[in-house]
């Protein structure tokens, strides 16, 4: 009976689809849903979807996909809420071929509790629990953000054959105690994700001397249903001509 019942969930799994190419040319148009908690507003990824340095790594040689949990600026009442967080990728369009490639890819995320500002890369322990699939689930507020990346670290790439980066992740609203009131009609949590280049797979921040931002995603509000987050660095014309894979 479990063994029918774990090959019933691996099925849905492998035939549901919740990311489409709607969404992905949407998550790069403005405006977002709100502005992030504690944010300067002359940060300009506060503001709304961004390209950074794009498809031009210049000297960096690798890639980590990453995502950004905040509470909305207006605050967030709900105190019995997580945010529940899976299947982090991202993918390369090479300029040699015109074809996605996987760079990374994971079932769950790990990171830490940023300062809302990032001021000084100041960050502590974020309040992260393991769930039953294998993902994670996690809360942002006082201060603190959750920036989050794939496990495993960075993954290499050839700097002269990016046509194009895509990232994408998967989050939803759950209940952080069963035992007690289900507020997740009241959670006010934004969540974007993005892409840093990186000199190589090991060297460490140094001010953005070692590292710099590909592109953000506009803030969404998570529900209580899985959705999409994504980012890409081509435009909606060019996704809608070659999307990027959408398992």
């Amino acid at each position: 009976m479990l063994l029918s019942f774990c090959f019933g969930l691996q099925a849905v799994k492998a035939t549901s689809v919740i990311n489409s190419v709607t969404t992905i040319v949407s998550d790069m148009q403005p405006p977002q849903d709100a502005a992030p908690h504690g944010v300067p507003k002359h940060y300009s990824w506060a503001n709304g979807p961004e390209i950074g340095m794009g498809n031009n790594p210049k000297d960096f040689k690798a890639l980590i996909a990453w995502g950004q949990l905040y509470e909305a600026e207006q605050g967030n009442p709900a105190t019995n809420t997580r945010v529940q967080i899976r299947n982090i990728k991202a993918y390369f369009l090479s300029k040699e071929d015109n074809k996605w490639r996987l760079l990374q890819s994971s079932p769950a995320v790990e990171g830490s509790a940023y300062r809302e500002d990032f001021a000084g890369d100041a960050n502590k322990q974020a309040d992260v629990r393991p769930e039953f699939d294998g993902s994670i689930s996690a809360k942002a507020g006082g201060g603190y953000n959750y920036h989050f990346w794939t496990q495993g670290g960075r993954a290499l790439i050839n700097p002269s054959d990016i046509g194009g980066i895509f990232t994408t992740v998967e989050a939803r609203l759950i209940v952080d105690d069963a035992s007690q009131p289900d507020d997740r009609s009241q959670a006010r949590y934004l969540l974007n994700t993005g892409g840093d280049y990186w000199l190589d797979l090991t060297t460490g921040w140094d001010n953005f001397k070692t590292n710099g931002g590909i592109a953000t995603g506009r803030f969404k509000y998570v529900t209580t249903e899985w959705q999409a987050f994504n980012m890409t660095t081509l435009s909606a014309e060019q996704i809608l001509t070659n999307p990027p894979p959408l398992e």
